[in-house]
């Protein structure tokens, strides 16, 4: 009898040699063999066979001439090594503004609690505009109800004004004024800017200008200190204005500030008075997610081939309130109609939240999605571009993960349910 324990058994792991052949992939380092050097010492193919690593210091080219480390060790350290190195987290300088002599003021539409792409525009724009004036400047910022943005340093924030209290939830126009009216009173900044969007952005800086007797710039996407270009008779004109103090800014005014850190410290406002509102706010109207379209809907689940049970995946759309979508190939199944397809050949999205439940990603669907703020993959194949494209995946079978995702929620919503009743009782 032979004894099993004299023969070496090389038992091959394809994931973890994927990973090894994917220098951009977070666990790249985790997974290859190195050497003294800390270098790739050898890598196995997809044949079996074992590969030279030509970036080896050391290694000597077919040209005769040795490879030789120019940093010293530290190419990881610089950024300058292997592209992995690349997903470390870098810690950008910090900007201060210690005793300002003016301020620019943002006021943010923060749908959701968090700064929108178009909100960091503005920000962007305020600092440009902070620039051109002769002075130690900073950007102000003043947000109103609960706020979850956690990177208001990295956006651009130099001074934070958080009205965070009840009279300032929900639809409340006339006290959110009262509070800016204040602001002007206090720190009479040169430029109010705000973005000009359908969330409350266009609606409040008009209200302001009215109050503060400004002619505002509305569409405005190419500003300076002396002159404003905005958009007119539906985007078929541009019209030049002088720049006034206030500015109603579109979508991709300015470039995002993504080389600076803010230092987004806190400030206080003296008391503001309370306005009787004409309108009370009564919540939201509950409405079907799907008679939302495509293009507007905030949060879509979207199925592709992957999906096998399809009563479930409208049941868990409907328990998480999501707008169902579709790729292209559950749309030519006859899985769910036209007007569901998500990507370039269907309909292009600007969800807040993209899951994507069984879809590898092709490229005319990751087109469609490229305007999503954060995409959310459920899928068995970890190397799938749905989840290269996705800030979190979850690699199973749809139908087990969907099942438990549903669990989930309802006994999140139990829990409220049943603690809004204690505070009641």
């Amino acid at each position: 009898m032979t004894d099993q324990n004299s023969f070496d058994v090389l038992r091959r792991d394809p994931r973890a040699e994927r990973i090894i052949r994917n220098r951009l992939h977070p666990l790249h380092d985790t997974y290859i063999n190195t050497g003294a050097g800390g270098e790739l010492t050898e890598v196995r193919g997809p044949s079996g066979l074992l590969r030279k690593n030509p970036h080896n210091v050391g290694f000597i080219g077919p040209n005769g001439i040795k490879r030789i480390d120019r940093l010293k060790g530290n190419a990881a350290a610089s950024g300058k090594g292997r592209r992995s190195s690349a997903a470390q987290e870098t810690l950008l300088p910090l900007h201060q503004v210690e005793n300002p002599d003016f301020y620019v003021v943002v006021v943010p539409d923060m749908v959701g609690g968090r700064l929108t792409g178009q909100d960091k525009d503005v920000i962007g724009q305020a600092h440009k505009l902070a620039a051109g004036i002769e002075g130690n400047g900073a950007v102000l910022a003043v947000c109103f109800g609960q706020s979850k943005e956690e990177h208001f340093d990295t956006a651009g924030v130099d001074r934070l004004l958080l009205l965070d209290d009840e009279g300032y939830e929900g639809y409340c126009p006339e006290q959110r004024l009262a509070a800016l009216v204040q602001v002007e009173s206090a720190y009479k900044p040169p430029f109010w800017l705000f973005p000009d969007s359908v969330d409350g952005g266009s609606d409040l800086g008009s209200r302001l200008a009215a109050r503060i007797g400004e002619r505002p710039a509305a569409q405005a996407w190419q500003v300076n200190n002396q002159t404003s270009i905005c958009r007119g008779a539906a985007g078929t004109i541009d019209i030049t204005r002088t720049t006034p103090r206030l500015l109603l800014l579109a979508q991709e005014c300015a470039d995002q500030i993504d080389e600076t850190r803010h230092e987004a410290l806190p400030v206080e406002l003296g008391s503001v008075p309370t306005v009787i509102a004409k309108l009370q706010d009564q919540g939201q109207v509950a409405v079907d997610p799907n008679a939302i379209s495509l293009a507007e809907a905030e949060f879509i689940l979207a199925a592709g081939n992957g999906i096998h049970n399809w009563d479930q995946f409208h049941t868990a759309a409907s328990v998480l309130g999501a707008t169902e979508g579709a790729s292209r190939v559950a749309v030519d199944d006859g899985f769910m109609p036209r007007v569901r397809q998500v990507g370039a050949t269907g309909t292009w999205v600007t969800a807040r939240v993209y899951l994507a439940v069984g879809i590898s990603g092709a490229i005319q669907h990751m087109q469609g999605i490229g305007q999503c703020d954060k995409v959310i993959a459920i899928n068995t194949d970890a190397g799938c571009d749905m989840v290269k494209r996705a800030a979190l995946s979850t690699i199973g079978d749809s139908q087990e993960i969907l099942d438990e995702l549903m669990k989930l929620v309802q006994q999140f919503r139990t829990q409220q349910s049943e603690g809004g009743d204690q505070d009641a009782a």
